[in-house]
């Protein structure tokens, strides 16, 4: 068996069209406001990507730049800002922040109804609730990636490698609310291959590098790789690998994202589609 890869380049393509055009017909153009602390190098790129991929569908990137020596009083006084400004329909603060700032008490103070991370306690208690909430971009974007690849999403078994707020959990209650039977593994499971070859759905989000093996993958499973990990290559470059053995898995899965090329693309186009989303509730559009 040789799995199908689920191309995520393509599926989010299709979803920043979807989002372009209806942008087009809105009432105002939607706002993001994207707040970089610090110079990290990774983070610059991220947010200046998020740049682009806003303007190209029409939507207004507003950007904040603060020194790495800001302090948690004055990015809280600029979130406050945000917060009050009605032109501003969705607020994200890239992460990680200075050891010197509190994230949590900074995701805190953003306006859930403009937290398009979906991170908020707010958004949090009313994905596991079921209620209207704004998803976290990530395992939106896997469930996405999910119904991409035909999954049978009612009564599969599926399982979560990864217990993280970020894609961990949300995506367990995504799951959950999709009428699958969900189990979440970590690194204190007992027999964790046996866990996960029990899976029709495999969800790695963990952080390590080609952690999962070939023989872990039950036979034509759909296996969702949301790692991205850098490992050494001779030529001191490095490579992009994700928390999957690619090669083993693929010979096993029925279906498999890639990486790069697989959820890492969705993240951004959902969080453009969490803005939209954002700005109708907000502004009372259709």
């Amino acid at each position: 068996m040789t799995a199908r890869p689920i191309d995520g380049k393509a599926t989010a393509a299709r979803l920043r069209g979807e989002i372009a055009r209806a942008v087009a017909q809105a009432p105002a153009a939607p706002g993001l406001a994207v707040v970089l602390v610090g110079e990290d190098p990774a983070s610059a790129v991220y947010v200046r990507n998020k740049g682009a991929a806003t303007r190209e569908v029409g939507m207004r990137s507003i950007e904040h730049k603060l020194p790495a020596t800001a302090t948690q009083d004055e990015l809280l006084a600029l979130v406050a800002r945000l917060n009050g400004d009605p032109e501003v329909d969705g607020i994200l603060v890239q992460l990680p922040l200075p050891r010197q700032i509190d994230a949590q008490a900074v995701i805190a103070a953003i306006d859930p109804a403009k937290d398009v991370d979906g991170f908020h306690v707010v958004n949090a208690g009313r994905l596991a609730t079921g209620a209207e909430a704004l998803v976290p971009c990530t395992p939106r974007g896997c469930m996405i990636l999910l119904r991409e690849a035909g999954a049978t999403l009612s009564g599969a078994e599926a399982v979560v490698l990864g217990r993280s707020n970020i894609v961990g959990k949300p995506i367990a209650q995504l799951l959950l609310q999709a009428d699958c039977t969900v189990t979440i593994a970590h690194s204190r499971t007992r027999d964790l291959p046996g866990v996960c070859r029990r899976a029709d759905i495999l969800v790695a989000a963990v952080g390590r590098a080609e952690m999962v093996r070939g023989d872990w993958i039950k036979p034509g499973a759909i296996v969702i790789d949301v790692g991205i990990n850098r490992v050494p290559t001779p030529d001191g470059k490095g490579r992009l690998v994700g928390d999957v053995a690619y090669a083993e898995a693929a010979a096993v899965a029925g279906a498999i994202t890639p990486v790069p090329g697989g959820v890492g693309p969705m993240t951004i186009a959902c969080l453009l589609e969490n803005t939209l989303t954002a700005a109708r509730r907000r502004r009372g559009w259709k």
